[in-house]
């Protein structure tokens, strides 16, 4: 009876093992390939699942996310500059076609990596390497499409193709910053030297604006002269009849001179020929000048 209840309970445990063994589970976003007996059989999407103990297996399992392969590619351009670019390729598993991304091709990342070394390898020896830097969206579009038309054959899907690094040599960024540097400087200088120029225009026209109404005021007051000389000369012929022009000029000038000298006596002091004429005035003037 003791032997018969332990036969029952080692049955027992060993039929829990086995239904245990032919559950499984799958994660989300995860699909799951059963064989049997080494054949396709299904795939298993996510959450608890059930296989057939020892005649089912679980063959492998497929990740269903958006993933990045980053690529580095060394290769040559036009102008013979060595440059390293770094493709990322994001690629996913088409769901309905989980059997041909699982059995079709067996590393994915060697083909998308051998893809974007032929793509980059046949475009970039094309450009300069200015050229690179502004079109390398035209060769990441190039890698996309290259791979697109390949990969869904495989069961695979390219998201997106973004080149995103292009690096020289160092001596070559190195020589290209001098460049930079030395063409900036000689845009500054232009800069300076225009500047400059401006200021020199400028200040001879301010020169010959200020010389044109210097010229135009001296004019002006010549003119001004002239008009009340030809007044007062029209006046003293009026008054005085029998009187010429070159003599009212004469007398005119006569005074004009007396004026002046009478105004410098005043700042500077009598002068011989204010002494001369005043010598009829009184003792205090012949003392201040004195007799000499």
């Amino acid at each position: 009876m003791e032997t018969s209840l332990i036969v029952l309970v080692v049955f027992a445990v060993l039929a829990l093992v086995v239904l245990l063994s032919g559950l499984f589970t799958v994660e989300q976003q995860t699909a799951a390939v059963v064989e049997r007996f080494g054949k396709f059989r299904r795939v298993a999407g996510p959450g608890l699942n059930l296989k057939v103990p020892f005649i089912e297996r679980v063959a492998g399992r497929i990740n269903l996310r958006v993933q990045q392969l980053d690529v580095t590619v060394e290769t040559k351009t036009k102008d013979n500059v060595f440059v390293h670019i770094i493709v990322a390729v994001q690629y996913m598993v088409l769901g309905e076609k989980i059997y041909d991304a699982f059995y079709r091709l067996d590393q994915p990342t060697v083909q998308i990596t051998a893809y974007v070394f032929d793509v980059v390898r046949a475009r970039v020896p094309k450009m300069e390497l200015d050229d690179v830097f502004e079109r390398k969206d035209e060769v990441a579009i190039a890698v996309k499409e290259e791979l697109s038309g390949e990969m869904d054959t495989f069961g695979y899907i390219i998201v997106q193709a973004l080149v995103t690094d292009i690096d020289p040599d160092k001596k070559v960024k190195e020589s290209m910053n001098e460049i930079n540097a030395a063409k900036r400087l000689r845009e500054a200088a232009q800069e300076r030297g225009e500047a400059d120029k401006i200021l020199k225009v400028k200040a001879a026209e301010a020169e010959a604006e200020s010389k044109a109404l210097q010229g135009r005021g001296i004019a002006d007051q010549r003119r001004a002269i002239i008009d009340g000389l030809r007044e007062s000369v029209d006046q003293f012929a009026q008054s005085i009849s029998g009187t010429t022009p070159e003599s009212i000029m004469q007398l005119v000038l006569m005074t004009q001179h007396y004026d002046t000298v009478k105004r410098s006596g005043r700042r500077h002091g009598p002068t011989r020929s204010s002494c001369r004429i005043r010598r009829a005035g009184c003792r205090t003037w012949q003392h201040r000048c004195g007799r000499r």
